[in-house]
């Protein structure tokens, strides 16, 4: 995926990267727009929970497009929309109290947003992607992991391709600070977040 490049929803100045990538594979036939295919893609996440263990979680409802150039990867983008409410961590109270003020406001912020401002291929199939994360009132900027894991034309005749990302963000950056102190000392929750995709996405018609 060489892939994102598009314009900041900040007030900050808009930030485009031209990043000269190593030599890599000829992915010129990618070109074009993608939407995710959420029935075969996963948004997931993992969270410390009180020291000893990680608790996972995915969100289930999200739409996602891509912009592809698979020439130059700088020249393409994404724009990733997530719902907030369906968040699930396999635990119906726990994710009730994701969805509350202490945490998300999913009433009041019902969707997380990304768009992308660069991207740069970094050796062979890898590449990373900077963009721009909004969650609740509070944008700030990421980078993603990329691998691009493979594309086919499936048993109904649309065009796939496949992607593979991670991230860490520190989620009080978003104002996502709710934690409590345990006996023995530590903090119930951490503050690091881990993020991983596994994008299926097929070519507009």
């Amino acid at each position: 995926m060489g892939l994102f490049n598009r314009t900041k929803t900040t007030t900050a100045t808009t930030a485009t990267a031209v990043v000269e990538a190593p030599a890599g594979p000829d992915l010129g036939h990618l070109s074009g727009d993608w939407t995710i295919d959420t029935t075969h893609s996963e948004i997931g996440f993992s969270v410390r929970h009180a020291m000893v263990t990680n608790v996972k979680g995915r969100f289930t409802e999200y739409d996602g497009r891509l912009h592809l150039d698979g020439t130059t990867p700088v020249n393409s983008s994404a724009e990733l929309v997530i719902k907030v409410a369906s968040i699930d961590t396999n635990q119906a109270q726990r994710d009730e109290h994701l969805r509350t003020g202490d945490f998300f406001a999913a009433e009041t912020y019902p969707e997380m947003r990304f768009r992308s401002t660069s991207a740069e291929r970094v050796r062979g199939d890898s590449y990373r992607m900077t963009g721009e994360l909004t969650i609740k009132d509070t944008t700030r900027t990421v980078a993603l992991d990329l691998d691009y894991t493979g594309s086919a034309t499936d048993a109904y005749g649309a065009e796939r391709v496949g992607f593979e990302g991670s991230a860490v963000l520190d989620r009080t950056d978003w104002g996502l600070t709710y934690n409590a102190a345990l006996e023995t000392g530590g903090v119930l929750i951490g503050e690091k977040v881990k993020l991983s995709f596994d994008i299926s996405a097929v070519k507009a018609a």
